[in-house]
C-alpha cells in the first residue's frame, strides 16, 4: 500500500473521530475546534506532501 493512501486513511479515520467523539460539527462551535480542525486539516497536507516525496523516490 502506498504511503498516500494510507495517510489519506488516517486523515477519514481521525475526521470520524473528530465528528462522532469530539463533536467537531455540532451547533456550538468554539475557537479550539476550528483551530483543532484547522491542525488536523495542515497535518494531512503535511503528510501527504512527505508520503508523495518519498512514494516518487
Amino acid at each position: 500500500m502506498h504511503k498516500t493512501t494510507q495517510v489519506i486513511i488516517i486523515f477519514v479515520i481521525g475526521l470520524v473521530f473528530g465528528a462522532l467523539v469530539l463533536n467537531l460539527w455540532s451547533a456550538d462551535t468554539s475557537l479550539f475546534k476550528a483551530l483543532l480542525g484547522l491542525g488536523w486539516t495542515a497535518l494531512f497536507l503535511v503528510g501527504l506532501f512527505f508520503a508523495d516525496k518519498n512514494d516518487r523516490k
